[in-house]
C-alpha cells in the first residue's frame, strides 16, 4: 500500500521538501500553520491572525527557511529547530520596525488625547520593548539549559570554569568558531558531544592541557553558535571572529 503523505514522519517529510519535492513542501506549509501562529503569538504575547498580521507571513518565511536548513544530526526535532528559527526571525522584524518608526503610523494607535504628550508615547514603547527582550532572554536561557544538560553541562558549571581572562576567553571563542563553521569537526562534536581534542591541537597554537581545561567553556560557545539564539549571540559579536 502507497503511503499517503499523513502516513510519513516529519523528518522524512522535511528532508523530500528539502531534496525538492515541492508537493511535500506546500503540504507542511499548509498544515503547520497553526503551529508558526502559535510560535509567532507567543513572541509577539498577543492573538496573531494569519490574515492580517504581517508577523504571521514573517513566521511562516521563517518556518520555510527552516525546512531547508534543518540537519537532524544536530540533534534537535525538527519543530524546536523551526520554533527558534521562527522566534529570531519575528524578534529582527520586531526590532526592524522599533528602529524605523517612521514605517509605523502612530495616527494608527494612538488617539488625539494619547498624543498629547509625545515623550510618554516613546518611553512607553521603549518599556513595553525592554520587557519584550528580558522574556526573549529568559526563554533562550532555558533552551539553552536543555541544550547544556545533552553535553553534561550546566549553567552552576559554567559559571565557575568559565576562563577567568579576557584572552584565554577570546581564544576559547576562536576555537569555538573554527569547529562550528568546519563541517567534519562540527559532525563531531554533535554527534560525540565531546572536543576533538587531537585534531585540534594540530589546528590551533593552544596546548592540549588548555584545551581541556577550557573543554566545557568551548562547548558551551559552540552550543550558542549552533542554535538560534539572538540574545545570548549577541555577547559574541565582534569576539574571536
Amino acid at each position: 500500500m502507497q503511503k499517503t503523505l499523513q502516513d510519513i514522519p516529519l523528518e522524512e517529510m522535511v528532508a523530500m521538501a528539502q531534496a525538492g519535492n515541492d508537493a511535500v513542501l506546500n503540504d507542511l506549509l499548509r498544515t503547520y500553520q497553526p503551529f508558526i501562529a502559535k510560535c509567532v503569538s507567543e513572541v509577539c504575547k498577543r492573538y496573531i491572525d494569519p490574515e492580517r498580521d504581517d508577523e504571521f507571513s514573517v513566521g511562516l518565511s521563517a518556518f520555510h527557511d527552516a525546512i531547508q536548513t534543518y540537519k537532524p544530526d544536530r540533534g534537535s526535532s525538527f519543530l524546536s529547530f523551526a520554533k527558534l528559527v521562527i522566534t529570531r526571525k519575528v524578534i529582527d522584524y520586531i526590532r526592524y520596525m522599533q528602529k524605523h518608526p517612521a514605517a509605523v503610523s502612530l495616527d494608527e494607535t494612538y488617539d488625539e488625547d494619547q498624543m498629547e504628550n509625545p515623550m510618554e508615547i516613546i518611553a512607553v514603547k521603549e518599556r513595553y520593548q525592554l520587557e519584550q527582550d528580558a522574556w526573549h532572554r529568559r526563554q533562550e536561557i532555558l533552551d539553552f539549559k536543555t541544550k547544556l544538560a545533552v553535553y553534561h553541562l550546566s549553567l552552576q558549571e559554567l559559571t565557575e570554569i568559565s576562563p577567568k581572562h579576557r584572552d584565554a576567553r577570546e581564544s576559547a571563542i576562536r576555537i569555538a568558531r573554527m569547529l562550528y563553521r568546519n563541517p567534519e569537526l562540527n559532525h563531531y562534536v554533535q554527534v560525540k558531544k565531546k572536543l576533538p581534542i587531537k585534531e585540534l591541537v594540530k589546528m590551533v597554537e593552544v596546548s592540549k592541557k588548555t584545551l581541556e581545561r577550557n573543554r566545557k567553556y568551548i562547548l558551551a560557545i559552540f552550543i550558542v553558535l549552533s542554535e538560534n539564539y539572538v540574545f545570548l549571540q549577541d555577547y559574541l559579536k565582534g569576539v574571536g571572529q
